[in-house]
């Protein structure tokens, strides 16, 4: 990976982009210190690192901007949240679907809808956090209209700014831009995450051994995450031999790849947020005896501290996994492309058979990746529960953002050599 990013530093366009992208990142950490008018940034960062599951982890890929209350507090969370949701109404919605087989037309047409609805969906957050933090902080002393309306308004400004940086890394820097904007969010919260485990030793709640028998936990799920974002189940496909004009053509063979865990980081923030959504509605109305027994009732099935709560969160991530799966990947239509293609899985029979095994495939990987995510998703609540480590955002979420980040720009920046003709990586 170093000597990647050595030989692309040497040459001069990549060089550019790695430095505007650098530039990207460090106005939004810039912005992320920059304080929302009218609200107190103590009381709210008290409540935020007291609390976990869904606002632990919004305050971990914003980079701390939810503790600070800062003006990129809802960051790109509108804008993956549309994503997402465009990627669903597009299978729901046949216009939609039509559009996405448009090539580059239909999809500017879709990436300018989604756009929009983040725009959108950042309004309602806006509200949400207004009323969220009003409630349950009382970091907010002035309730007037104005006052609602400024924290508001420079909420939606900022995550559409937000936005907008993201968009100039893609089109001029290097990898995709929001997913550099986490990677650098997550990045910057493991020195504070330090100084906290540093704080624990000191004050004798943990030992020396703890630490170290966390750090190798860590180092453990770090080499499985790398191990199976690196793997992939590759199905042969044979295509025949065709003749144009005079000259025929022998048949070629390829493979489908097929990732391990590729919809697994969709899959644990969706479980996440079914499981944190009901305590979220909960905290509105904490004066009512069903939000009470909703957020701290030894039998509600949304209380972390529960041992009935990491199975239903397991087996939601393990669901979500084979239904984005399923979703992704299309059977039908991969059979389907494959016909038209003239290609074949050998000893599979082309059309119906060939899609009936593509599925059997994808639940087989669906399954396996689900018990990886549900690992991941797990470990730092049972973490949280039974060990000193209070409040440590080192989830395998986190890890998991940074190596499928870090592994697609190292591919972008290989390919992007690779077209210059620099093959000193290759050594």
């Amino acid at each position: 990976m170093l000597s990647t990013l050595r030989n692309a530093w040497k040459v001069p366009d990549l060089r550019k982009r790695l430095l505007w992208t650098l530039l990207i990142v460090a106005i939004y950490r810039i912005g992320n210190h920059i304080p929302v008018p009218g609200i107190d940034p103590t009381k709210l960062k008290s409540v935020a690192e007291s609390s976990g599951g869904l606002i632990n982890f919004y305050d971990l890929i914003s980079g701390g901007a939810l503790s600070k209350a800062s003006i990129f507090t809802l960051g790109v969370t509108p804008y993956i949240n549309a994503s997402i949701i465009m990627q669903l109404l597009t299978i729901a919605i046949p216009q939609l679907e039509q559009l996405s087989k448009e090539g580059d037309d239909g999809r500017k047409k879709i990436q300018k809808i989604t756009r929009y609805a983040s725009i959108g969906l950042a309004c309602v957050m806006s509200w949400g956090s207004y009323a969220l933090i009003k409630t349950s902080t009382g970091a907010i002393s002035n309730n007037s209209m104005i006052t609602m309306a400024i924290i508001m308004l420079t909420l939606v400004v900022g995550a559409t700014f937000a936005m907008w940086l993201g968009d100039r890394i893609t089109v001029k820097g290097i990898g995709n831009g929001v997913s550099m904007i986490i990677f650098a969010n997550i990045i910057s919260r493991y020195p504070s995450q330090f100084g906290q485990i540093y704080e624990l030793k000191s004050v004798g709640n943990v030992s020396g051994l703890d630490i170290v028998l966390l750090v190798l936990f860590l180092l453990a799920m770090l080499c499985g995450i790398i191990f199976l974002s690196l793997s992939e189940r590759r199905i042969h496909v044979q295509y025949a031999g065709k003749a144009v004009g005079n000259k025929v053509y022998k048949g070629q063979s390829s493979h489908i790849p097929l990732s391990i865990i590729g919809t697994t980081v969709i899959a644990i923030i969706f479980a996440m947020s079914v499981m944190q959504f009901p305590e979220t509605i909960a905290r509105f109305f904490y004066q009512k005896s069903w939000a009470q027994w909703v957020i701290d009732g030894t039998n509600s099935p949304f209380n972390s501290k529960q041992w009935i709560y990491p199975i239903i969160y397991a087996v939601l991530t393990v669901f979500f996994t084979w239904f984005y799966t399923q979703v992704t990947f299309k059977p039908d239509e991969m059979a389907e492309n494959m016909h038209k293609s003239a290609g074949f899985i050998p000893g599979i029979r082309p059309g119906q058979p060939t899609a009936k095994y593509l599925e059997r495939v994808l639940d087989r990987i669906s399954v396996f990746g689900g018990l990886f995510a549900a690992i991941i998703a797990v470990t730092p609540v049972l973490i949280e529960s039974l060990t000193q480590f209070k409040h440590i955002q080192f989830g395998g979420t986190s890890l998991l953002i940074l190596v499928s980040v870090a592994l697609e720009v190292m591919r972008q920046l290989e390919s992007q050599l690779v077209m210059r003709h620099y093959q000193g990586f290759l050594k």
